[in-house]
């Protein structure tokens, strides 16, 4: 495997190794039942990848948006906890491992690869997530446990620095749900981040969880500028954001579109255990949340852009940035949905 390519292109080049051989066929009527279930009202009894086929269907369908999604969490993670980098992740519920393969890119330059443990309780996914890990060629990953485990109230969890859920939440009940975000919030000695499809269910299940975190004691590193209550009125709105996933022909193939590209939307949320919790161990983490965050894709009118906004003061807000503002203006324009703002290099509006 090519080290020198972009973890992204790692990732699709070995997706593309395992469909070979696997009836086109086979391979999309493995992807619409997949979609009716992910659409559809989800069974909690037994895991949603049968066998090797639905999780290569899977893989190819759901793991570059998923680990796009969990990718940009991270990304504004690392900008609110600066240098700390985990020694240790557990990947809860990570089936083929998508979120492993964000964290080994998040901190591939680390002197040492953060050391993975991924549980699932589907064999079949976790078989082919080994796989795919051996072909990335990344140390982090290749290295990497994968142990198959009951997602739920029973699960018990080894401390980690660092406890990712992704795309999990929605697979359990609402019972399981918050015991399964006690437990990872007690076995953190750093950070939990969860992240879910960017919809209202997905996103009452992230404010659900940020609760519960906050509750255990952590502090919200992001996407909040805050650790107070979400603003959002429940019912009216809901916070999501958009990461862009690039379609390679084989992603094409298997989804039946024709863009190069999608646009996967998804909530999430951030948290550090604060220094009164460090007694369980782990690097100190001092996390400096956004001053404000964007929430809404910026629009662009002439000579003004207008930016609708998370603030620290707890509560939404827009903001008018104009050409009188000058580098500021400069820097509106050319941020997105989901930036801090104001960005490090420019000050903010008179």
């Amino acid at each position: 495997m090519n080290h020198s390519l972009p973890v992204p292109d790692v990732l699709r080049s070995a997706l593309a190794g395992l469909l070979d051989g696997l009836p086109p066929s086979q391979a999309a009527g493995a992807v619409d039942r997949l979609i009716g279930h992910y659409r559809g009202v989800v069974p909690t009894h037994a895991p949603v990848l049968r066998d090797r086929s639905d999780v290569a269907a899977y893989a190819a369908y759901r793991m570059p948006a998923t680990f796009e999604a969990v990718r940009s969490a991270l990304d504004a993670f690392r900008d609110a906890a600066g240098p700390w980098t985990p020694a240790t992740h557990t990947d809860i519920g990570g089936g083929t491992g998508a979120a492993s393969w964000a964290v080994a890119e998040a901190w591939e330059d680390a002197d040492t690869p953060v050391a993975t443990t991924v549980l699932d309780w589907a064999e079949p996914a976790l078989a082919v997530g080994r796989e795919l890990a051996e072909a990335s060629g990344l140390p982090g990953l290749r290295n990497a446990r994968w142990e198959r485990a009951r997602i739920g109230s029973a699960l018990t969890l080894e401390s980690a620095d660092l406890v990712t859920v992704s795309y999990v939440l929605n697979e359990l009940t609402p019972d399981d749900r918050r015991t399964l975000i006690d437990t990872a919030a007690a076995a953190a000695t750093g950070a939990v981040v969860i992240v879910e499809p960017g919809t209202p269910d997905g996103y009452a299940r992230v404010i659900e969880a940020r609760d519960r975190l906050i509750a255990a004691g952590l502090r919200v590193a992001a996407p909040c500028p805050h650790s107070a209550a979400c603003p959002i009125e429940p019912g009216t709105d809901w916070c999501h954001f958009s990461a862009r996933v690039s379609r390679s022909s084989l992603h094409r193939q298997i989804k039946g579109g024709s863009l190069a590209y999608e646009d996967e939307k998804f909530s999430y949320v951030a948290a550090t255990i604060p220094q009164a919790l460090k007694e369980r161990g782990g690097a100190p983490i001092t996390p400096e949340p956004a001053p404000s965050r964007i929430v809404r894709r910026p629009q662009i009118r002439k000579g003004q852009v207008l930016l609708d906004l998370c603030t620290a003061e707890e509560q939404l807000r827009r903001e008018t940035v104009s050409k009188r503002h000058g580098t500021l203006y400069r820097a509106a324009r050319d941020a997105e949905w989901g930036d801090p703002w104001p960005p490090h290099s420019a000050s903010s509006p008179s």
